[in-house]
């Protein structure tokens, strides 16, 4: 019997788009309310954690645009959800000017680095980020964070439909649920994205040299 990987490689699917010259770093909702595995939202994610620390080196190393994606609403019944409250409760583990919007204090956020505030999963939906990559050509998107199989899934996707290239660093994905993040990440490779290692990544980003530094 043909594994799936099998066929989809027969009918053409998963070629390697491959790195472009101008890459930025997304790294998508790593906050206190995903990494804390107590809260509603959350899972342990110590090990993409680890995974992003010689990822935000090299990148601000080199003065590439790093963004961080944070989802929060203002709206003190949260109107600005819209109808995604109503399909999950861990919403109300969001709102503005909680501890859980906050970036996860282990990583390196820099104030020269973006915080994008989104309010959905894509981080393309409803923000400024195709202005902000524009602005510095960028042509390659490093994707990072969680979860594999809501935000990193729609925010790759909706690279490849703006005419990014979307690298997926498998290392630094992560999901509460480990079918869901290996079926994600087997359907971005064959479809939408490629998929990544870590060491990959850190090769392509030692061949770039020092650039002035960006503000996205």
């Amino acid at each position: 019997m043909t594994s799936d990987a099998d066929f989809f490689k027969q009918r053409g699917f998963g070629l390697k788009i491959g790195f472009g010259e101008r890459p930025a770093l997304l790294v998508i909702d790593m906050l206190r309310a995903f990494t804390n595995p107590d809260m509603m939202l959350g899972s342990n994610l110590d090990r993409q954690i680890e995974a992003h620390h010689p990822l935000l080196k090299a990148a601000h190393d080199r003065k590439l645009p790093v963004l961080f994606s944070t989802v929060m609403y203002e709206d003190a019944d949260f109107k600005d959800a819209g109808i995604w409250a109503l399909k999950q409760k861990g919403v109300v583990t969001l709102k503005a000017g909680t501890d859980g919007v906050k970036v996860d204090p282990r990583l390196d956020f820099r104030p020269s680095d973006t915080l994008l505030v989104k309010k959905y999963a894509s981080c393309f939906f409803g923000t400024d980020l195709v202005s902000r990559l524009l602005a510095h050509r960028v042509d390659t998107l490093i994707i990072t964070g969680c979860t594999t199989s809501g935000c990193v899934r729609a925010s790759a996707v909706d690279a490849c439909q703006t005419g990014f290239r979307p690298m997926v660093v498998r290392e630094a994905v992560g999901d509460r649920s480990a079918a869901a993040h290996e079926q994600s990440l087997f359907d971005l490779q064959a479809k939408y994205a490629d998929v990544v290692s870590l060491d990959e990544t850190l090769a392509y980003l030692a061949t770039l040299g020092a650039k002035t530094p960006a503000t996205v």
